[in-house]
């Protein structure tokens, strides 16, 4: 097989827009303290189109509170690398399995018939325990959420690939986990922790099945992120285990999935990658 030929000077000059004319679907995108929302403001920022699903009712119930959804579309609006790029938002409820397919289909719709780029950064907070205190509602609340929801639009996202003709590359999938697998684990948090570590086992699984399809298939683990969820001196504790002195922010993890959007990150599929800042467990 003849070895490929060395990339032209132009070749290796960074585009400042990367992701001109794709188009994007980011879970999880309500708020504007979160990793979704800054997701989406880089894949904007690089020239993608973007469409955001939220589930206020979530985020009501939770400490940290909801946000106008007009506010995040207007936050990630303002972040368009590309005027002609679009962004829209709708809500869905991930717990029902009917909804994932619906989603994605409505995303490719509003973002012009095709949708290359799928972050599924959504995940159900609270309603856990460690071992002891765990049981079966709580089992079966994060498994809908957390895992079974991301396998259901990773299959929508597929199929929806294997449909366009001729068949296009620049097929995305990002998933995120937690570090549950790293020291220490978190045994808190039995039921979250068992559905992340599900979807980095079955990283490479996915990325093999949907190589095929022109499409990667990559894990993030973000590490501990300032998402407005700790104060006061557990906050700080945190934070003095980083070597930088500070918490992860949401744009550290978005600018390593907005790179793994892009076509520099072609060759990377069924990795978990940590992007925690040398955080000391």
């Amino acid at each position: 097989m003849p070895k490929l030929p060395h990339p032209a000077p132009e070749a290796l000059r960074r585009d400042p827009l990367p992701l001109r004319g794709r188009t994007a679907l980011v879970t999880g995108a309500s708020r504007r303290g979160g990793i979704g929302h800054a997701v989406a403001r880089r894949l904007a920022a690089h020239g993608a189109s973007v469409y955001l699903h939220h589930h206020v009712p979530h985020d009501a119930a939770m400490p940290w509170g909801a946000d106008r959804t007009e506010d995040v579309i207007a936050s990630v609006r303002e972040a368009l690398g590309d005027p002609s790029a679009r962004v829209a938002a709708g809500p869905g409820d991930l717990a029902d399995p009917a909804v994932p397919a619906e989603l994605l289909d409505r995303a490719a719709a509003a973002l012009g018939g095709q949708l290359d780029i799928l972050v599924a950064n959504h995940a159900l907070s609270g309603s856990d325990g460690d071992l002891d205190t765990v049981d079966a509602a709580m089992l079966d609340a994060h498994w809908a959420v957390d895992t079974r929801s991301v396998l259901l639009l990773v299959q929508a996202h597929v199929r929806h690939r294997a449909a366009l003709r001729p068949r296009t590359p620049g097929g995305r999938v990002m998933m995120m986990t937690s570090g549950q697998d790293i020291a220490g684990g978190m045994p808190g948090e039995i039921a979250y922790a068992l559905q992340k570590g599900a979807l980095a086992s079955i990283t490479r699984s996915l990325a093999t099945t949907l190589a095929e399809h022109a499409v990667t298939v990559n894990t993030v683990n973000p590490g501990p992120v300032d998402t407005d969820y700790l104060t006061g001196d557990a906050y700080e504790a945190v934070a003095a285990r980083f070597p930088g002195g500070r918490w992860g922010m949401p744009d550290d993890p978005a600018r390593l999935i907005a790179w793994l959007a892009t076509d520099e990150a072609g060759w990377v599929t069924g990795q978990v990658i940590d992007s925690e800042g040398g955080f000391r467990r």
